[in-house]
């Protein structure tokens, strides 16, 4: 059963949990993140070469921690064109990310992750 993800929306936080590539530890980091259409999205500012992108890409299945309660979770970079713009504005007014009138640097261009929840 899919986990309603909305009643997240309003949390600061959450607890992305990957293995790493190459010793399969689990890594925990804390990361903003926004909702949209039932799936969280994060930002990476190091892109591909973030420690935690380069591990979920090894290995998609993840844990996600929110407001105390873990779900399991696969992820995956976005590749969707139209979701893409909509979830960059999301995270730019959630984190209050603007320079002027437009978003952040950092808004505009990290790379997009999305976290399917609920699914291993």
């Amino acid at each position: 059963m899919p986990i309603d993800l909305s009643q997240f929306e309003k949390e600061q936080y959450c607890y992305l949990t990957t293995r790493g590539r190459k010793t399969g530890d689990p890594h925990e980091i804390e990361i903003w993140f926004c909702v949209h259409e039932n799936s969280l999205y994060l930002l990476s500012g190091g892109m591909d070469k973030s420690d935690w992108v380069r591990n979920l890409l090894k290995d998609p299945n993840v844990t996600v921690r929110i407001a105390g309660q873990t779900f399991p979770a696969v992820a995956s970079l976005l590749d969707d064109k139209l979701t893409e713009p909509l979830v960059r504005m999301a995270m730019a007014i959630k984190y209050n990310e603007w320079e002027g009138r437009s978003p952040s640097e950092w808004a505009k261009s990290a790379l997009v992750v999305r976290v399917d929840v609920g699914v291993s």
